[in-house]
């Protein structure tokens, strides 16, 4: 049977599930951002969350949603990092076995983070087809349960929690924005918020080097990524079916990002709000910086969405 996207009802039944579990992540404002874009931006902080990252909500609802019998046969999942954890962490909370594939070139913060929560790791190359067949090859083994990073119902329904939150605390915002990597996020952010508030803009942005979700946004269909080297590490991924269904339905637009942008503007993020965000957080706040999206007097929310960085490789 062919999975479909949630719905608003699944992403409230997902907040009701993964509450004990999760922290409620604050959100910060920063005077210097709002004089620099002309609006009031609003930061869903989720680099405070659980492991580091709002990953932690979609793999806590699918994991917490699984037959008892379905864990104990084991889970499993490919990341190069932040989904890598927080399936990792569900895993342990619930007494589950965890396996993660993560490429070879995963951030060395990343998989050390892993490796704490109890998970076994296996390396691949850095490849979509060779996470996909390394992973393939253990469920094939073990019969563990697999739960993909982003085109999983669950795990957008769990995603989806984070704008729920920011939306009850700032119903006014006139525009949502997050990055997109496999869309997950993006997708969960998009059902929640134009249920709650149908006329909000949802816009989504992403590395001009991996624009994928862009070319998919504009062609009407799925448009693989053709390079991983941006810095954004978090966004290397493609599209899948379900994440490709929401963005083409909710998405008001999708706008992509210079590396040099990023960059500055993850390290204006440090010194100017004292607070460590990854590379991929950065893609809206320049969307925003660069001119590619108008905020002049609009309230913006935007969803940090990790702060899990290799301090010994800074891209500055």
């Amino acid at each position: 049977m062919a999975l479909k996207p949630p719905q608003y009802a699944d992403i409230l039944k997902a907040a009701q599930r993964i509450e004990p579990f999760i922290h409620r992540t604050p959100v910060f404002t920063s005077l210097h951002f709002n004089r620099l874009s002309g609006g009031e931006l609003f930061f869903k902080c989720e680099n405070f969350q659980k492991v580091g990252a709002f990953k932690f909500r979609g793999a806590c609802n699918a994991v917490l949603s699984l037959p008892k019998h379905d864990g104990e046969k084991g889970i499993i999942t490919h990341s190069s990092g932040n989904h890598a954890q927080a399936v990792a962490l569900a895993s342990k909370m619930n007494g589950y076995k965890a396996t993660i594939v993560m490429p070879k070139n995963a951030p060395k913060v990343k998989v050390n983070a892993v490796r704490d929560y109890g998970a076994e790791i296996v390396f691949c190359e850095s490849t979509i087809q060779a996470r996909e067949e390394t992973a393939q090859k253990i469920i094939a083994e073990t019969g563990a349960t697999f739960i993909h990073p982003y085109n999983h119902p669950d795990v957008i329904a769990g995603q989806g929690t984070a704008a729920k939150e920011l939306l009850e605390d700032y119903p006014d915002l006139d525009i949502i924005m997050a990055p997109v990597g496999g869309g997950g996020l993006i997708s969960g952010t998009a059902i929640t918020a134009k249920h709650l508030k149908p006329k909000i803009k949802v816009i989504g942005a992403e590395p001009e080097l991996a624009n994928d979700a862009f070319r998919s946004f504009q062609s009407g269909k799925i448009e693989p990524v053709l390079r991983t080297d941006t810095v954004a590490d978090g966004l290397r991924t493609s599209l899948g079916e379900l994440t490709f269904d929401v963005i083409s339905s909710h998405l008001d637009d999708i706008v992509t990002i210079a590396e040099s942008s990023i960059i500055r503007d993850m390290r204006a993020v440090w010194e100017r709000m004292k607070m460590i965000i990854e590379p991929s957080c950065a893609v809206p706040l320049s969307a925003i910086l660069d001119g590619k999206v108008d905020v002049e007097g609009k309230k913006v929310g935007i969803i940090i969405t990790g702060g899990n960085v290799d301090l010994d490789n800074l891209p500055w």
